[in-house]
């Protein structure tokens, strides 16, 4: 069944933009055609315009139906896409489209992703017509979608009639009390490749029906008409050929970009959870299940719900038969809204009777800050400490946070140098990294980033008050999984000679994603945009980098060279600033480091302090 949102590194120069007003024809724009994007930048070195988010808007709830989108539609969507790819997207393969296209039609486990669902067939028969649909606008392939669309429509008809014949022929037995809770919160839709027929799960649907029925009679009557409705759509051949369509737009995007999506917007969410919280929203859950009558609570509610409840409800709207997507954006509560409070229906674990609670977002207590992302600890080196900061991810606000643990840590005693723990670190913010690197290269050109029609942005580091800085020696940590904007923290220290990069070859995430409004109006597109180099020209993208200070740390499962289809490195023009070039050295230890928690961090320092030359090793090349 469907995935979801992919697992995707992307940085933080991501903005949710508004429609961009690209004007559609040809999927590809001539030769030195310039993107009416409001980020397009001169080519010349110097800062690019900041991208600007729009305001938030409210957040559309559930279709009742699946999305649908005409011919014309889903072609202005793809016509779109291809045009603002940072690169002319590839030849995308029918047999994959196919399935791809099955997966993301079907949000149950139902339609087309069960063993015994017809639609996969019909896909693999017409795959071919339908991307010359949304490639070209072939009348043929809008036909072969409608072909699609009467047999789905047929093969949902008869599901329908399965479950009603379940439901009413299980209701003719006795339920016991106790297991009426079981029946109702116990997840049923399948969270991975679906294994069990349609058909059975049409009954075994209809069979819980009639046991919830009986069990929770009035309270249960809205969440089981929604559950059916949403499961056995009663829809023409016509709606749902549109339903396939927009379903082969899902497909599509992620098969020419393997950090993109598109999603309609009552699932828009899904493509940006990074910055949903930026924004001020939270979630009603950290996680949760679906099961026949709602959403299970496994961790993490917001007071007053608990783990374990079930909502059957949320602002009016019952969860029953709602895709992944769709439950994860009613449940996000919004400060911003009026009023920013959600009643919620609950059923809980032995009750019989729904409750209603008034859900409102947290409060920031004052003085309560935030958990920081910056974990810092001091290790013994020489005759004063090492301090090591643990950054897991690159925050908006890094370049603050880094900042105050300095300041703590100057004011207890002396500091010999500062180890960025960046392993594991997938990237997050550019403004964070910007930050960041402003303490130690203060104003520096950072990172060019190249569009689609060649004109070059640059990024520039931050110019914080002298007292924040730190000129004293400095380090970088990496692994296979340090990816992005971390990469860009690292590979600059590198490019400027700033401070040694230690580790093993990182992730080779050197591209960035932005959002846009699709021109149908009916959903987001997040898409590769950018492409960008470290600040003496080096490529990222696909290669990574390979530290000159090597420590081994294991190979990773993944790294960005895994997506066939993520553009090719960049080699950029040399953008550094002469002058801010400089080796600051480690001193000597004379042996004397630690102990440390972890030996590999005292392997680093050992190295940094082994010779007065580690720091004139720092030049960072991309691994062959």
């Amino acid at each position: 069944m469907r995935k979801g949102s992919q697992a995707a590194w992307w940085i933080g120069a991501a903005c949710l933009l508004g429609a961009i007003g690209l004007a559609i024809g040809e999927p590809d724009p001539p030769v030195g055609a310039q993107p009416s994007s409001p980020l397009s930048a001169s080519a010349h070195p110097v800062d690019a315009p900041r991208c600007e988010a729009r305001q938030p808007v409210q957040l559309r709830p559930p279709l009742e139906q699946p999305v649908q989108l005409s011919c014309e539609a889903a072609r202005r969507v793809v016509a779109q896409a291809r045009l603002q790819l940072v690169e002319p997207p590839g030849k995308v393969d029918p047999k994959e489209f196919a399935a791809t296209l099955a997966d993301w039609l079907d949000p149950h486990g139902l339609w087309s992703a069960a063993p015994d669902a017809p639609l996969p067939a019909a896909f693999a028969l017409h795959a071919r017509a339908i991307l010359g649909a949304l490639e070209r606008g072939d009348r043929s392939g809008c036909e072969a979608a409608q072909v699609a669309g009467t047999r789905l429509a047929q093969w949902v008809t008869e599901l329908r009639g399965l479950y009603d014949a379940a439901r009413s022929d299980a209701a003719r037995n006795h339920f016991e009390p106790h297991s009426t809770w079981t029946t109702a919160s116990e997840p049923i839709f399948p969270t991975g490749p679906v294994q069990r027929p349609a058909r059975e799960l049409a009954r075994e649907f209809g069979m819980r029906a009639a046991a919830l029925d009986a069990g929770l009679g009035e309270s249960a009557r809205a969440s089981l008409e929604r559950l059916r409705a949403r499961l056995f759509p009663d829809l023409t051949p016509a709606d749902w050929g549109q339903a396939v369509l927009a379903a082969a737009v899902r497909a599509y995007v992620i098969l020419i970009d393997p950090h993109g999506g598109w999603a309609p917007l009552d699932e828009e969410t899904s493509l940006y959870e990074v910055e949903l919280e930026a924004s001020g929203r939270t979630r009603l859950w950290h996680k949760m299940s679906r099961s026949a009558v709602g959403l299970r609570i496994d961790e993490d509610p917001i007071s007053p719900l608990q783990p374990g409840d079930l909502v059957l409800a949320i602002a009016g709207i019952p969860t029953a038969g709602l895709s992944v997507e769709q439950a994860e954006q009613l449940g996000v509560l919004d400060p911003n809204e009026d009023p920013p409070e959600r009643d919620v229906v609950v059923l809980r674990p032995g009750q019989t009777r729904t409750a209603t609670l008034r859900v409102a977002p947290p409060e920031q207590v004052i003085g309560d800050e935030p958990p920081p992302a910056v974990a810092s600890s001091s290790i013994p080196y020489a005759d004063g400490e090492s301090l090591l900061l643990r950054i897991p991810d690159v925050p908006d606000d890094l370049g603050d946070q880094i900042a105050s643990v300095l300041a703590d840590r100057r004011g207890r005693g002396r500091v010999a140098g500062v180890v960025i723990d960046l392993r594991g670190n997938g990237g997050g913010s550019t403004d964070g990294a910007r930050a960041a690197l402003g303490l130690v290269l203060p104003g520096v050109p950072l990172f060019p980033m190249r569009r689609r029609d060649g004109s070059v942005e640059i990024e520039r580091a931050t110019v914080p008050a002298e007292a924040d800085r730190w000129d004293g020696p400095v380090a970088a940590l990496v692994d296979g999984a340090t990816a992005s904007a971390a990469e860009m923290i690292a590979g600059a220290l590198a490019s400027y000679r700033r401070g040694a990069v230690l580790g093993t070859r990182t992730y080779g995430k050197g591209c960035a994603q932005e959002y846009m409004d699709d021109e149908a109006g009916t959903g987001v597109l997040r898409l590769t945009t950018l492409v960008y180099a470290l600040p003496d020209g080096t490529p990222v993208q696909r290669v990574g980098l390979l530290p000159t200070i090597p420590l081994g740390t294991g190979a990773p499962l993944e790294r960005e060279t895994s997506f066939g289809r993520a553009p090719a490195p960049w080699r950029a023009p040399d953008m550094r600033d002469r002058t801010a070039i400089r080796e600051v050295e480690w001193p000597s230890h004379g042996g004397r480091v630690g102990p440390c928690d972890d030996e590999l961090v005292c392997r680093a320092l050992r190295a940094l302090g082994a010779t007065k030359s580690a720091s004139s090793r720092t030049g960072v090349r991309p691994a062959r």
